[in-house]
């Protein structure tokens, strides 16, 4: 797994404390190889591991992008694994919409902030790490419902807008970073439906068998990144290693 990076390379996880992003985490911790991973997270973390520097940090804000950017201090990374997300938010009354009339401008301004802006300013906050002649792999998680192509069923504006604009935003700074890094790739990924909160309320629909742990997810991604090549970089995948149509 990530044959490509070298020995003691350093890692970036964001959304640390979410079910994806501490999987990621873990799965990492499992070889010797890592030297150093910086979990990102809104909430307070500790792992059992001198390897990880946990970074308490909101990404969708500037001054948290600022604390990563300052974390990394311009030192090579070799690894950035976004799993930033959002889908439902009962606090602010964001669910997703099955009719134009459930449209409401600030919900869907939140989850185009969450799911495609941050990300994009996540990538020009660790710009300088990125840049340079070392392995760079970048994966942000995406999901199925951001094809444009795939969408045979509708609603779910926001999330499935959002989602369609994070790809374009992470397949133009790949065609960029490809000038600064001739070893970078950067990636979008379907994780598929996972055992985590922002699919707990449409569990009950998932048929028998498609609904994965966070660690087996894990495992899946980080082997599906370690296949790719600077080649394919800007390129859509799920999480069993099949591309997906934009």
């Amino acid at each position: 797994m990530l044959e490509r990076l070298p020995d003691d390379f350093t890692a970036v996880v964001t959304g640390a404390g979410g079910g994806i992003g501490q999987a990621v985490v873990r799965c990492l911790l499992e070889t010797s190889r890592v030297g150093r991973i910086v979990a990102v997270s809104r909430q307070s973390l500790a792992f059992d591991d001198d390897r990880v520097e946990a970074l308490k940090a909101d990404l969708t804000q500037e001054e948290g992008l600022a604390r990563l950017g300052e974390q990394l201090a311009g030192a090579p990374l070799h690894l950035l694994f976004n799993t930033l997300g959002m889908l439902h938010d009962a606090t602010r009354d964001i669910a997703p919409e099955k009719r134009l009339e459930e449209l409401d401008a600030d919900s869907l301004a939140t989850l185009f902030h969450v799911n495609a802006i941050t990300p994009a300013l996540l990538l020009k906050a660790v710009l300088g790490s990125l840049k340079g002649q070392h392995p760079a792999l970048v994966a942000s998680l995406s999901a199925r419902v951001g094809s444009i192509e795939d969408n045979g069923f509708g609603g779910w504006y926001g999330y499935r807008a959002s989602k369609a604009a994070h790809n374009m935003l992470l397949r133009t700074a790949a065609i960029e970073l490809a000038r600064y890094n001739k070893q970078a790739v950067v990636l979008c990924l379907h994780p598929g439906t996972t055992d985590t909160e922002l699919s707990k309320p449409f569990q009950r629909r998932v048929p028998d068998g498609k609904l994965f742990s966070p660690a087996y997810v894990a495992e899946r991604l980080l082997t599906v990144i370690s296949e790719r090549r600077p080649e394919e970089s800007g390129s859509f995948w799920d999480w069993a290693g099949k591309p997906v149509p934009w």
